[in-house]
């Protein structure tokens, strides 16, 4: 069996089935592992894809949280044969740069999504470049996002906005509470696309921004592209791959 690295979101009841499967099956440090077993939610899901980008360490998660739409079903049975069986995703990161009221430039990766927020009662003014056009001067809002395939089923759904197959070579760009141009509902965008946010009127109108939970203030501009040198890999059982839940989201109601 592979070296495994098991990590949890400590809850009582993750952290109990976690000493279980180390009984049974081994754990190392995460830097010596060869696959990483994350008992929790998806946000610990996203944490440890994290941790684990640039590493080529595949994980494979079980679910100890709420929807866990990334983990799969727990059980402490045959750990071997269903990560030998199991199906690999493989998912790009956005990278973020970001130019700050105090001349800073910072970046960081986000694997769900980049988001701008306004961050005082009085919305956001934000004009919007692809691949060094203007395709929207401005834009009044509570914020915006770009989502990857794996994020648009995220907090990109929940801002109406559209759902990417996981091997789509797509972005969502995907405003937030849009109050001008009243019916601009987004874009949907090549993974190729350099996608630049301007803030206007930053000093009266202060916004945010984040990469997934990374947040930087006071941003006067942020540039967003998708990192291919960065990928992280998902496992799943065999019939509920990622593309497949993908799919399905398209379908409930």
């Amino acid at each position: 069996m592979s070296k495994i690295c098991v990590l949890t979101n400590q809850t009582p009841a993750a952290e109990d089935a976690a000493s279980r499967l180390r009984a049974r099956y081994g754990s190392v440090d995460l830097t010596d592992a060869e696959i990483v077993v994350a008992l929790g939610g998806d946000g610990l899901m996203l944490e440890t894809l994290h941790r684990v980008i640039g590493t080529d360490k595949p994980v494979y998660g079980m679910n100890f949280g709420s929807v866990g739409f990334l983990m799969n079903a727990f059980s402490e049975d045959a750990l071997d044969e269903r990560l030998m069986a199991s199906q690999r995703t493989q998912i790009y990161p956005l990278s973020m740069t970001v130019s700050d009221a105090s001349g800073q430039h910072r970046t960081a990766l986000a694997i769900n999504e980049v988001s701008l927020f306004r961050a005082s009662y009085q919305a956001a003014k934000l004009q919007i470049i692809v691949d060094g056009e203007v395709r929207l001067d401005e834009l009044i809002c509570d914020g915006a996002l770009l989502s990857t395939p794996a994020g648009s089923t995220a907090y990109n759904l929940s801002a109406h906005g559209p759902i990417l197959p996981i091997e789509a070579p797509l972005l969502a760009l995907t405003p937030i509470s849009p109050f001008r141009p009243r019916r601009w509902r987004g874009a949907i965008l090549s993974n190729r696309a350099v996608v630049t946010f301007k803030v206007q009127e930053a000093g009266k109108r202060p916004v945010s921004a984040v990469a997934d939970k990374v947040e930087f203030q006071n941003v006067l501009e942020v540039k967003v592209t998708e990192d291919r040198s960065h990928g992280v890999t998902l496992l799943f059982d065999p019939g509920t791959s990622l593309e497949e839940r993908v799919l399905s989201e398209q379908f409930r109601y």
